[in-house]
């Protein structure tokens, strides 16, 4: 019976006539098989073993390595061959595509394996969508923003971000990563998320909250309506017109209502999440107004 728990992917594995082709042919198809060959006297062997060994649980199933002892599968070596050991190959769809011979630097061997797999940040990429079709945006944001500058802020990654942005009505942060977008990456992508981002702008914009917005400015002393107008700015997304709205009100009455209007300024920020840097800004603010 099967429990909902994934299957850990096998790292690392012994390769003999028994399973060569399903670990060297079959298996390279689904991802890159790394074939170490090596034999016990062989001296350079004993320190890239080890090396390969690291990088594969580094990269915990991303890619199998498959070690041949050249010496008891002598068969397997000629087949591939192997004139000299350590001999490294990478497989790909049953074929080789890359590899050395010879000891290697770790900074090598990395560079390597680099060009075959997938860079974490596509891996990031891939699970924020993921949880956008879930309906997670608020999640997907949390994920994105974490590689966003990280990978030297790429473009289908800012993209994403600005669609998971504008989900979870985050949208002055929408706003902020498209025009930081230069003209050359302006493409039909950009331009729909412009017109999404507009669009949920006009849709924010009730009328009891335009009508908000006209009472306090022929009152712009009434604290009353401003928190009122604060509440509509996080309901339609706009956290930051929100949050300085009761931060101002706080700096005029900072006990105002009894402590609940500083409730309402912690709350707003909790809903943003952990590391957000919104609610980091904000909460400096609002430690500065406090002590």
């Amino acid at each position: 019976m099967m429990d909902g728990t994934l299957e850990t992917p096998l790292t690392i594995v012994n390769i003999d006539e028994s399973n060569a082709a399903q670990y060297l042919i079959e298996e390279s198809s689904q991802r890159p098989v790394v074939i170490d060959f090596w034999a016990d006297w062989c001296e350079p062997c004993k320190v890239l073993m080890p090396l390969l060994e690291k990088l594969a649980t580094e990269y915990a199933g991303a890619f199998l390595l498959a070690k041949v002892n050249a010496d008891d599968q002598q068969m397997i070596a000629q087949q591939f061959g192997v004139r000299s050991l350590p001999t490294v190959m990478v497989m790909r769809d049953g074929q080789p595509v890359d590899g050395f011979a010879g000891a290697q630097s770790e900074q090598a061997v990395r560079e390597m394996l680099e060009k075959h797999l997938p860079s974490p940040y596509d891996a990031a990429l891939q699970e924020a969508g993921t949880l956008l079709q879930a309906g997670d945006a608020t999640a997907a944001v949390t994920i994105l923003r974490a590689v966003y500058e990280e990978s030297g802020r790429r473009h289908d990654i800012a993209m994403t971000l600005v669609h998971a942005l504008i989900e979870s009505k985050r949208l002055d942060d929408a706003q902020i990563l498209l025009d930081a977008v230069p003209m050359v990456d302006q493409d039909p992508l950009y331009e729909q998320l412009v017109a999404q981002l507009n669009l949920a702008r006009e849709a924010s914009r009730s009328p009891e909250l335009v009508g908000l917005e006209e009472q306090l400015k022929a009152d712009p002393e009434n604290l009353e309506l401003l928190e009122q107008i604060a509440v509509h700015y996080s309901a339609a997304g706009q956290f930051r017109d929100a949050l300085e709205s009761l931060l101002f009100i706080l700096r005029t009455d900072v006990n105002h209502k009894d402590g609940a209007t500083k409730k309402a300024l912690l709350d707003t920020i909790a809903s943003l999440g952990k590391g957000d840097p919104l609610a980091a800004e904000y909460q400096r603010k609002l430690f500065s107004l406090l002590y």
